[in-house]
């Protein structure tokens, strides 16, 4: 049986609203508002977020959630977890364009040495369980990095 959930964000912009007619608001029921704008390669504001940098941080996210999940189940204790996530957006001629290709980083200390193995595998099956992962379209590359207390 397939469980199905939905999300929803609303999207808002009004003439004259922000000084950059790029920059809207995103608004999720129950949780804080956040002004969003163009990457400042395309005219955006800088000091906004960005849809590329969001995609990015949903990339990580969830990549780092699914890794927590799968070394719980390993029995695995993680001690600190950091992430530098990279992409590559394409621009082609006709001003389209997307994501060709994303490299995850993640450096993950954790306390049992005899788990390292096992603990540099789990970014696979992490990476495989990564609901935003599964929903994109290009190559999604993992350089992980396993250190021990």
């Amino acid at each position: 049986m397939k469980s199905k959930f939905h999300f929803e964000v609303h999207t808002q912009w009004q003439k004259d609203q922000f000084v950059n007619p790029k920059t809207h608001t995103s608004t999720i029921d129950g949780k804080e508002s956040m002004n969003v704008s163009a990457a400042r390669e395309f005219k955006g504001e800088p000091d906004k977020r960005n849809p590329e940098d969001l995609l990015l941080s949903a990339l990580s996210s969830c990549h780092m959630m699914s890794y927590f999940y799968v070394c719980q189940q390993q029995g695995i204790e993680i001690i600190d977890y950091k992430d530098t996530a990279v992409g590559t957006l394409e621009l082609r001629a006709d001003s389209s364009g997307g994501f060709t290709a994303v490299q995850l980083n993640p450096v993950v200390t954790i306390k049992n040495k005899n788990q390292k193995t096992l603990a540099i595998r789990l970014h696979d099956k992490a990476h495989q369980l990564c609901f935003i992962a599964n929903s994109v379209n290009f190559e999604i590359s993992i350089q992980s990095e396993i250190k021990i207390l």
